[in-house]
C-alpha cells in the first residue's frame, strides 16, 4: 500500500511511549502496534484526532502517502 505509517517518528519526537499514548486516547497497546506496524487496513477518524490532540500534530504527521514504484 502506498499508506506509510508515521507514528514511531512522531512519537519520539514528542517524547511519549506507545503505552502512554494508547491509555491516553483509550486504544489498546495490541491495537496501537498493529497501526504502528501498517497491519490494518483503517483507522477511525475518531482514533486519529484523538492522536493528534494529544500529540499536538496534524493527520499529514502521522500519515505519509509514498507511491508505489511505477505509478505515475
Amino acid at each position: 500500500m502506498a499508506i506509510e505509517i508515521t507514528l514511531d517518528m512522531m512519537l519520539v519526537k514528542r517524547k511519549v511511549t506507545s503505552r502512554e499514548l494508547a491509555q491516553a486516547i483509550g486504544l489498546s497497546e495490541t491495537n496501537l502496534s498493529l497501526l504502528k506496524s501498517g497491519k490494518v487496513k483503517g483507522v477511525r477518524f475518531q482514533s486519529l484526532d484523538a492522536m493528534c490532540k494529544y500529540l499536538d500534530c496534524q493527520p499529514g504527521d502521522l500519515l505519509r502517502y509514498v507511491p508505489d514504484e511505477g505509478e505515475a
